[in-house]
Formats: C-alpha cells, structure tokens, sequence
C-alpha cells in the first residue's frame, strides 16, 4: 500500500522536508516490523511462531545497529540511522514498539483493558513518543499528550479491523468487557450484531473517545502548532471513529476508510485552525 492511501500521509505533508524524511524512515522502519512478522504465518504451529520470534530478534539486532552497536543491514535502518542523533530519537520506544509486536506473536486474547492498554502503550504510544522528538515539542506534558492520543488511535483501530482480526484469529476487546456486555465471541465471528454487540462496541467506540479527549485536553496551547502533524493524525482518526459509529458498527468486513478528499480536507481544516491559533 503506497503512502498516500495511509492515514499518516495527510500528516506528513505539513512537515518541512527534514522532518518529513524523518518521519518516513521512522514509518518505514516501523512499518518493516510489523510486516514481517505478520508475514512468518498466522502462528498456528510451534515453527510459525519460532519463524516470527526469529523476525522480531532480527529486528531488535538492527535496532541495536542504528544505535551503533554494528552496521545497520536493511534499507529501513539504514534510511532511519541519520536521524537517530539528529531528532535524539529515544532507543526505549523502538524497544517498546518491538516489545508490542512481539505481543502479537503470543497473546490473541486480552484479559482486560489494563493488559489491552499496555499492548497500546507498545504499539502506538511508543510510536508517538518517537515522532514528537521529530516534530519538536517544549513542554515536557506533550509526552502525556501522545500516550493518551497513541491509546485512543490503536483503540480506533481495533473497531476498524474487528472482522479482519477475527478471520485471522485475534480478538483485541478485552474479555471482561465481552462478560459485562454478555456477548460470546462466536457472535463477533458470525458477525452479528445484536442489541448486545453493539452496546459492546459502543463502549469501545467511548472509550476510544475519552482517550482523544484526554489527549487534546492535555496538550499545552504553545506547543500546538509545532504538533499540527500529530493534531492532523488525531482528527482523521477520530473523524474515522464517528463514521464507524454512524455505520451502526460495520466492522465485520473489509475495514470502514475515509476518503482521500475527506482526511486531505480534515488536514487541511487542523492546519489552518492550528496556524490562526485554534
């Protein structure tokens, strides 16, 4: 998939050139992991998953590699290591970030939304605290800012692949929100959607919004500016959450998308209002 049909993309484009190019090799890198584990298999058998905890070790050696412990070896890395010292990106967070897709490896079951949370934490808000070196920040409260918006937009997602991660045989609601709503996961997988389910969905879908409300509430007035990017990210996705909400919770086939008109239109919305101090 090319970056332009990537909610991030509309983001990207507000960033000067050097930052852009930072932005993309940290994507690029990210976006390197991520595959490759998926790609070792659905990890069905004992060799699908020492295939892809082998990925993530390769993985965590390249890490290593851009942070001077060898020669990076793949293009990601290679692309990322100029901006390593340039933006000071900090090591934990790729960590974190590798420590999440692991998780993907050997967990398909979230017990509770404290275990689903840190699963967020790894994959999403580790992210954001890398690109907000990037995009540039003062106050120290902005790192507040992109774990709650980094929850808010991997809980968005979860609601957005909910059938597709059911076909391939993960179930990120927690399981004691399943119990308070009485819904068996055979009536996600047969895609029903009762009064049950979508009360379930519901809560999700307001869970996701009290995280983007944290989020903007938190983040300091004379940083916005420098954080359009992160703003433009947030509307789009929080704009994506609503159109699931307004499709009564279509969620069971192929995920829900925004048009390109629609999120170039949101950025360019964020982009004014954050200019003209919005």
């Amino acid at each position: 998939m090319g970056r332009r049909d990537t909610n991030f993309y509309y983001s990207f484009v507000v960033l000067p050139a050097h930052k852009r190019a930072a932005i993309i090799a940290v994507w690029d890198f990210f976006r390197a992991v991520d595959d490759a584990v998926d790609e070792a298999g659905a990890f069905d058998s004992a060799e699908a998953r020492a295939a892809a905890e082998a990925e993530v070790g390769a993985w965590r050696r390249e890490l290593a590699a851009c942070y001077g412990e060898g020669t990076p070896g793949t293009p990601q890395g290679q692309a990322l290591v100029p901006h390593v010292s340039r933006f000071g990106l900090p090591r934990q967070a790729f960590t974190d970030v590798i420590d999440g897709v692991e998780m993907d490896v050997t967990r398909r079951r979230w017990a509770t939304f404290g275990d689903l949370r840190q699963y967020c934490l790894r994959v999403a808000s580790a992210v954001g605290l890398v690109c907000i070196e990037i995009f540039g920040y003062r106050d120290p409260s902005c790192r507040q800012y992109a774990v709650d918006l980094g929850i808010a937009l991997q809980l968005t997602n979860i609601l957005r692949d909910l059938g597709k991660d059911l076909r391939a045989g993960r179930l990120y609601l927690p399981q004691e929100d399943l119990a308070r709503f009485g819904v068996v996961e055979e009536e996600l997988r047969l895609g029903q959607d009762g009064p049950a389910v979508r009360a379930l969905l519901a809560f999700q879908a307001e869970r996701a919004h009290e995280y983007y409300d944290r989020a903007a509430a938190g983040l300091p007035r004379h940083d916005a500016r420098s954080l359009v990017a992160a703003r433009i990210m947030g509307a789009i996705y929080q704009a994506l959450l609503r159109r699931i909400e307004q499709s009564g919770f279509a969620v069971f086939g192929e995920p829900l998308r925004l048009s390109r008109w629609r999120k170039a239109g949101i950025a360019l919305r964020t982009w004014t209002g954050s200019m003209l101090g919005w």
